[in-house]
């Protein structure tokens, strides 16, 4: 890094590129367009070459702006931790642990995070907690930009720089609703329900898609109370949490189909950033999800 660079420029570009624009950054930074732009162009000096353009394309960033940011992260994320690091090491458990989670966690008994967070606040009165839904993918990503200070969920695909920590495997069934032609049918083949309308997940590949049996997908949601409503409406079948489901199964809403053939669980794990794990605070939320974690694999 360029000797003298400030890094309150360092945290200011961050911003900018994390709200993609000098306007949208505004209320984080609580400054006003023009003293943004006035940072930026400060920043721009003291490394020697512009790092985002501005204009009707919308804001972008330049090629050694990406690299200039990955470097940021990497510097401004090493800053943190230490600071936190000397924090708890002096006693000053204060500041905020924002923590990302999947939906529908709140129904899964392998997951104690309510019970988690509990015992946590008891024990660290002085931290304020922001707990946030996210998919997989956003989850990673907010762990590796340190948006997410610990995140805990199901990741297909493994990032660089992230520590995965298992927690438990979820069950997860295909199913039908009451107003599914399939509902009332015995004796369903494989091959038949592979050909039925199916809801996909955003961040399935076709390559996961294949592998639960399906060729393609007439539908994808983003979360799993969207897949909830197309499966509901009788003309999709998809996937759910046995947990998720199970209230609406009892009610006889819901129907299992073909669960030896088209049954699967996904690894939960918990994910911290690399180099952080010395913190405190993260230490214990992640034995407190770990030891209190309530283990059934169904």
């Amino acid at each position: 890094m360029t000797p003298g660079i400030d890094f309150k420029l360092l945290r200011i570009f961050a911003a900018v590129v994390r709200h993609q624009g000098f306007a949208r950054a505004q209320q984080e930074l609580n400054l006003t367009t023009s003293a943004i732009s006035t940072y930026m162009a400060q920043l721009e000096s003291d490394v020697g070459f512009t790092v985002c353009r501005r204009g009707r394309g919308g804001f972008a960033l330049t090629d050694k702006g990406e690299l200039l940011l990955s470097e940021t992260l990497r510097v401004l994320g090493e800053v943190d931790s230490f600071e936190r690091y000397t924090q708890s090491l002096k006693g000053e458990l204060g500041g905020t642990l924002t923590i990302g989670v999947l939906d529908t966690t709140v129904t899964d008994p392998s997951l104690p995070m309510a019970e988690a967070i509990g015992v946590f606040s008891s024990k660290f009165p002085g931290m304020h907690l922001n707990l946030l839904i996210r998919s997989p993918y956003e989850l990673q990503k907010g762990v590796l930009d340190n948006e997410l200070d610990i995140a805990v969920g199901f990741f297909p695909a493994k990032a660089n720089g992230l520590i995965y920590q298992p927690l438990y495997r979820e069950q997860q069934w295909l199913y039908c609703s009451d107003r599914h032609p399939c509902f009332q049918q015995r004796n369903l083949r494989a091959s038949a329900v592979s050909e039925m309308s199916v809801v996909s997940r955003s961040y399935w590949s076709q390559t996961e898609l294949s592998r639960h049996g399906f060729k393609r997908s007439v539908a994808t949601v983003e979360s799993m109370e969207a897949q909830l409503i197309l499966i509901l409406s009788g003309r999709y079948i998809g996937y759910l949490p046995e947990h998720y489901a199970q209230s609406w199964v009892e009610q006889g809403r819901l129907k299992v189909l073909l669960p030896s053939e088209f049954g699967y669980q996904s690894q939960f794990s918990l994910v911290l950033r690399r180099g952080r794990s010395r913190e405190l605070p993260l230490q214990a939320m992640r034995e407190l999800l770990q030891t209190g974690k309530r283990g059934s694999k169904r």
